[in-house]
């Protein structure tokens, strides 16, 4: 009889940090994370300009930071760049400089700090990997963010280590399945916390639309929580291929049957009816030229730098000319998220 995987789904009622703490208590965390251990919380910080929905927000961060510190060894919050975006105008801008010193917590952009080669044993993609050392000697918490994704269909715990690895990840964009799962293989979350406070519906990661949940997820099963992610949303996890390779590999539950939901009662028969991501014009170009026989000449030559530079350019103009701004309008009108979205906002 194979034994019972949990995940929690809680809604939040008083505050975020005593949703966290009842979803966390609901999966019994004590039991997943080793008492005293060095602990990096890996979060989701993957867009300079942001929109609420978009990254993991502050104050789940600090909740989780509050619930766990008295147990787990010191807590480093850690996120890597990418080609497009600056990773350290991002934790300024969400004022998580002044939560890492109010909470004697350390930060660390992992691209900047020491890589280890490892194996992946019966990789599909990476048959080793450069992962950052702080990987290695902490265990990880993973924080993702519940959004819809054009490549991905979703992100949750198991995309959320996509940015454990190099920038140039972008390069393994038509293998993501794949690549998530020998990510996730040597990369293996001991808890995932999923913040549904604001989440992100329709065009994700990054030009999607906030949707406030006002829910809080948690497992040490990362595959289980993004089925339930996904099921919750009211999008099909049999057709998320990356939930389905990364549990073929031993990963996690994928079976819905086999998971145990505690805390909101009917939680199976919720359906959020999330909007389901399509390509934007950046992800739509990118999905055709990587698939173009001269894809080389486009990521492979000075070409690319200009390319950059044309999709920083479109995301600023959606930000301050399309939708950017009014999003944040609408989420800022909330009478909770709105007071605390404020603050960020007026950073």
């Amino acid at each position: 009889m194979p034994s019972t995987t949990y995940v929690s789904l809680v809604q939040v009622h008083n505050s975020v940090e005593e949703a966290v703490r009842e979803a966390l208590e609901l999966i019994s965390w004590r039991d997943h994370l080793e008492k005293g251990r060095p602990t990096a919380l890996k979060v989701n910080l993957g867009w300079d300009l942001f929109i609420p929905g978009s990254i993991t927000s502050p104050w789940v961060i600090e909740a989780v930071i509050r619930t766990i510190r008295d147990w787990v060894g010191p807590i480093s919050i850690v996120e890597s760049d990418q080609v497009l975006e600056r990773i350290e105008i991002a934790y300024r801008k969400s004022r998580l400089p002044e939560l890492c010193a109010r909470e004697n917590v350390h930060w660390v952009n992992m691209s900047r700090s020491e890589m280890v080669s490892v194996p992946v044993p019966h990789a599909a993609i990476f048959h080793r990997l450069d992962l950052p050392r702080i990987l290695l000697d902490t265990q990880l918490v993973t924080i993702p963010v519940m959004k819809t994704h054009a490549k991905t269909g979703i992100t949750g715990a198991l995309k959320n280590q996509w940015g454990c690895i190099s920038k140039l990840r972008h390069n393994y964009h038509l293998v993501l399945a794949d690549a998530l799962a020998d990510i996730n293989q040597s990369v293996h979350p001991a808890l995932a916390i999923m913040d549904a406070t604001v989440a992100l519906e329709g065009n994700g990661p990054k030009s999607g639309r906030p949707k406030v949940v006002n829910r809080i997820l948690a497992s040490a099963d990362p595959v289980a929580l993004d089925t339930v992610q996904a099921t919750v949303m009211g999008l099909n996890p049999e057709r998320i291929e990356h939930i389905q390779v990364c549990a073929k590999r031993g990963l996690g539950e994928h079976r819905l049957e086999h998971i145990e939901i505690v805390g909101e009662p009917d939680a199976k028969s919720l359906n959020l009816g999330f909007r389901p991501a399509t390509h934007n014009l950046v992800s739509r170009i990118e999905e055709l030229l990587r698939r173009s026989r001269w894809k080389w000449v486009f990521f492979d030559t000075p070409i690319f730098l200009l390319m950059l530079i044309g999709a920083k350019v479109w995301y600023l103009i959606w930000f301050f000319f399309v939708n950017g701004k009014r999003h944040w309008r609408t989420v800022l009108s909330h009478p909770y998220y709105g007071q605390l979205w404020k603050t960020i906002r007026e950073n």
